[in-house]
């Protein structure tokens, strides 16, 4: 090989690597975005599950989100959070534990039309593609809110899940027009 070939050969790998770098970023970037449909959660508590020595313990969290599509109803949630120094960096890939309780807390009001499964947010669980999603859907039959919690990756998700349910009732003596969540469904 001539060294005219070597440069021309060597020039391809490095626009190559080039394009694989910008692909990567992009990935990285999109994932990293904020919370999908709903703001950023509250952070109610943390406590240390497992103890570390020289870098931050294992922990368990408990965070609050408000519906940004229903009035009146919030969710709460508790995810593991890793410790040591995977996880202070923001490297741990976190585990798909996940347990949710949803409850109406004032006079439920629908904003406009959902579809069965929207996202109601959407939390990042590692660097690059593992992610924690809160659905919603409307059992019209029961006049009743379900969300459901679960975890994905790009690859192959988690059949790990949770499911909480929130009946529409009336809020008080003057809240006697109780909307039905089917009439809200497309």
């Amino acid at each position: 090989m001539t060294f005219k070939a070597i440069g021309k050969c060597d020039k391809s790998w490095r626009n190559l690597a080039l394009g694989v770098s910008l692909a990567v970023l992009a990935a990285v970037v999109g994932q990293a975005g904020p919370a999908f449909a709903a703001d950023e959660p509250d952070l109610i508590f943390r406590r240390s599950t497992v103890f570390k020595w020289l870098s931050p313990n294992d922990k368990l969290a408990t965070y609050g989100v408000d519906d940004p599509e229903v009035d009146g109803v919030a969710c709460h949630f508790t995810v593991p959070e890793k410790g040591g120094y995977k996880g202070w960096l923001g490297l741990a890939e976190e585990v798909s534990d996940i347990s949710l309780a949803c409850r109406q807390i004032g006079p439920i009001r629908f904003k406009g039309k959902m579809s069965q499964g929207d996202d109601m947010f959407r939390q990042r669980r590692s660097l690059f593609f593992k992610k924690m999603q809160i659905v919603r859907g409307c059992d019209p039959k029961r006049n009743v809110l379900v969300y459901m919690v679960y975890s994905d990756r790009l690859i192959e998700g988690s059949p790990k899940n949770s499911t909480s349910s929130v009946p529409i009732m009336p809020w008080g003596a003057a809240d006697a027009a109780v909307q039905k969540c089917g009439e809200f469904v497309h």
